[in-house]
């Protein structure tokens, strides 16, 4: 009789926290994701999460992509529509950036009443002040990755605005400057 085989907990053996600690080793850029969820109330409400998995595609058609948790607040939104943006967050925003992102959080809506932004005139999703940038999109498709799913959106408008510093970024377990 054959033993059965070892159970690991990923394919190759790389336990969570291995594979934690490798990727908290990458710099990354730090994003707002937001869109507006119409169908929530009479007015609608807006949705946020803070994410570092944001990246361009494409050129030709101009695309990007987020990856966003399966089964979170802004997939389920996501399913449903396909308006969103993505504001660029300067190191000065790194309190929009940890409140947006606790997991045990505000509400939405007062977490917008104390964020200074307008709604873009492509998407309806609100746009961070002074960010670096935003960004519109549109969902062109979306790809199931293990917990999360994988957005790609194409570009129907960007605004570069008067945000000032440098880019907001996340680096071993902490929000960072590049200055």
């Amino acid at each position: 009789m054959t033993p059965a085989p070892q159970q690991m907990p990923h394919a190759e053996g790389v336990s969570d926290e291995e594979f934690r600690a490798a990727m908290a080793r990458l710099a990354a850029g730090v994003v707002l994701v937001t869109a507006h969820d119409a169908e929530e109330s009479a007015r609608g409400e807006d949705v946020g999460m803070t994410a570092t998995a944001f990246m361009s595609v494409s050129l030709e058609p101009p695309l990007v992509l987020i990856s966003v948790r399966t089964d979170s607040r802004m997939d389920e939104l996501l399913t449903r529509q396909d308006l969103w943006a993505v504001s660029l967050l300067t190191d000065a925003q790194h309190k929009t950036a940890g409140r947006f992102a606790m997991k045990a959080r505000l509400s939405d809506r007062l977490l917008f009443k104390e964020l200074p932004h307008r709604h873009g005139a492509a998407t309806g999703a609100p746009l961070v002040d002074d960010a670096l940038a935003a960004i519109e999109c549109r969902t062109e498709q979306r790809v199931a990755a293990g917990d999360h799913t994988l957005v790609i959106g194409r570009v129907l408008a960007t605004h570069l605005t008067q945000g000032e510093g440098g880019p907001l970024t996340y680096f071993q377990g902490r929000y960072r400057s590049l200055r």
